[in-house]
């Protein structure tokens, strides 16, 4: 999955943004290699 500082998401390729647990995910059905993460604040304990 790659980490990046500002994630790019294509929805002509099938990318989809989702914010989770205070993150940015780009998720892709069809082609699942394209996963990126945008750094966002750790998880506390």
């Amino acid at each position: 999955m790659k980490c990046k500082a500002s994630i790019k998401a294509n929805p002509a390729k099938g990318d989809k943004i989702v914010r989770r647990r205070g993150r940015l995910y780009v998720i892709n059905k069809k082609d699942p290699n394209r996963k990126q993460r945008q750094k966002g604040p750790a998880l506390k304990k």
